[in-house]
């Protein structure tokens, strides 16, 4: 939990995605997409996959429920979240905001 409170009061916005490994829905596909929106923000912003099964404690504290669920933080204040696949244009549109 400390690692992840350093890892959100970045002044840079932070994109997580929590997301589970035994998910089926194209899982490479989706990586793409994150690979893609990444790129696409270079360092004006991190994007970061977590693993809910590993990181128990964590999507427990955070109530995620669904995956993938997607965060936005900047300064350590949650900005933005949404539960449900999202598209690479989206995403990069929404980090944008708060660049």
């Amino acid at each position: 939990m400390t690692k992840f409170g350093e890892l959100i009061s970045s002044t840079r916005p932070v994109l997580i995605d929590f997301y589970a490994d035994w998910e089926n829905d194209s899982e490479d596909n989706f990586h793409n997409i994150l690979r893609d929106v990444a790129a696409a923000l270079g360092d004006k912003a991190k994007v970061i996959k977590i693993d809910i099964d590993k990181n128990e404690t964590l999507a427990n504290a955070l109530r995620i429920k669904g995956n993938p669920t997607f965060i936005i933080y900047k300064d350590g204040e949650m900005k933005w979240r949404q539960t449900g696949n999202q598209d690479a244009n989206t995403l990069i549109s929404l980090v944008q905001q708060y660049l």
